[in-house]
């Protein structure tokens, strides 16, 4: 069959494999230039944290080693406090499981590419969705195109997704944190630790850092949106990031634009309307906020409920389409929660005494019960369990460790009281 992805972004290169693959012929659209040119937007690049979720839809298309050669595995945080003391917290509870650090624009290409080595798979840039209607799309105001299957993987600002809303019977919501974020560098030579994610919380705010391969870090500002406007930031970095050296920091706060925030809710994901089936993945169905370091592990996830679903299905896209959006929604709808929590952890409680011991407390809970307790970010980047039954297997761990504690205790009081019975009758 002919299906038309629209979007060559992350998740719309690795949709193609797995449809190219099962004998689709694939046709791929993006609004922007072919990012192999050397023409990708700077200054918007969050680097990526690649964890289980993804890795194991990439191990199904034959790629995972290959983004792994270009990642960097990141075993831990890293906190820095104002007064420079450094402070190191495993992500695992035996220290050896990793998320992997991989530019946005590096891991894209590598996608685009494996998509274009496979059979069928046509990609056109510079084409911006403009409509869709009576078996057509437009492209910039004026290119026609025929297509019977429509995937829109473009992302959180979708242009397919804005099709749909005009239809009845499409809900959608967007909220927006009062916070933005900006894209900075910390050049190679900054000492600072390869195989950690670096924090730096301020309370109402917080930086991080992701390496790369040359040894230099990719930065973002996750600020309240107010706090942009800065007179000095070379003076206000000096003060709260004193151990962020950042030659060109003047420059690149002027010059890098401040994103946005959003959380993107819709329902349905998938219709058929004027002879064309339509469906939505990743950020165009679900976008979040990139506090879980979960977006684009999450999209891919879609690619692998999807491509599961054809094979349930018989390829039947209608079909597919209506059972992927049943079983991912309420995953989506979680991680969405979750993220947004995690944000708050992040931004103020990190670098907390009690935090940091709860967090040692977990880890040997870990060691202690392996399988049976296993911490809520493990959960979610270290496994595939869905993320809508992590929340149910947390309060079942909870609950049998509150059991086993007023377990042990009464086996502490029976103890003592017979203890003290035996004691009685010695005298």
């Amino acid at each position: 069959m002919e299906v038309t992805v629209i979007g060559a972004g992350l998740v719309g290169c690795l949709l193609t494999c797995f449809l190219a693959r099962r004998g689709h012929e694939v046709t791929l659209y993006e609004r922007r230039p072919d990012p192999r040119t050397g023409q990708e937007d700077k200054g918007r690049s969050i680097n990526l944290a690649i964890s289980e979720r993804g890795l194991d839809a990439l191990r199904r298309v034959g790629l995972a080693d290959r983004v792994l050669a270009e990642a960097l595995p990141m075993r831990g945080r890293m906190m820095h406090a104002v007064d420079g003391t450094l402070t190191f917290q495993h992500y695992s509870a035996d220290g050896r499981q990793a998320i992997n650090s991989i530019g946005r624009g590096a891991l894209n290409r590598l996608l685009l590419e494996a998509a274009l080595e496979l059979p069928g798979v046509t990609v056109r840039f510079d084409h911006r969705l403009t409509g869709i209607s009576g078996g057509e799309l437009e492209f910039n105001g004026s290119i026609k195109e025929k297509a019977q299957v429509v995937l829109g993987a473009d992302g959180a600002y979708s242009a397919v997704r804005e099709r749909l809303r005009g239809l009845p019977g499409v809900n959608y919501s967007q909220d927006y944190l009062d916070y933005g974020y900006k894209e900075l560098t910390i050049p190679p030579g900054s000492g600072l630790d390869p195989g950690a994610l670096h924090i730096w919380p301020r309370g109402s705010s917080m930086m991080i850092a992701l390496p790369n391969p040359d040894d230099s870090f990719t930065c973002t500002l996750f600020w309240p949106s107010a706090d942009f406007d800065l007179p000095d930031p070379l003076s206000y970095f000096t003060r709260h990031y004193p151990d962020a050296v950042m030659p060109d920091l003047a420059a690149d706060f002027a010059a890098n634009p401040v994103g946005h925030l959003v959380t993107v809710r819709c329902s349905p994901w998938q219709l058929t309307a004027d002879e064309v089936t339509i469906g939505l993945v990743g950020d165009a169905a679900h976008a979040i906020v990139p506090f879980y370091g979960q977006g684009a592990n999450c999209g891919f996830e879609d690619c692998v409920e999807l491509d599961r679903c054809l094979d349930e299905t018989g390829d039947d896209f209608p079909a597919a389409l209506e059972l992927y959006e049943r079983r991912r929604k309420p995953n989506a709808d979680t991680i969405a929660d979750l993220a947004l929590d995690n944000f708050v952890e992040m931004r103020d409680r990190v670098a907390s005494r009690a935090f940091l011991a709860g967090k040692r407390f977990e880890h040997a809970l870990e060691r202690l019960l392996p399988g049976r307790y296993v911490s809520r970010y493990e959960l979610v980047s270290f496994s595939t369990v869905p993320y809508s039954d992590i929340k149910r297997r947390i309060s079942r761990q909870r609950l049998t460790l509150a059991a086993a504690a007023g377990g042990l205790g009464l086996l502490g009081y029976l103890a003592f009281r017979l203890s003290a019975a035996a004691r009685g009758r010695s005298r």
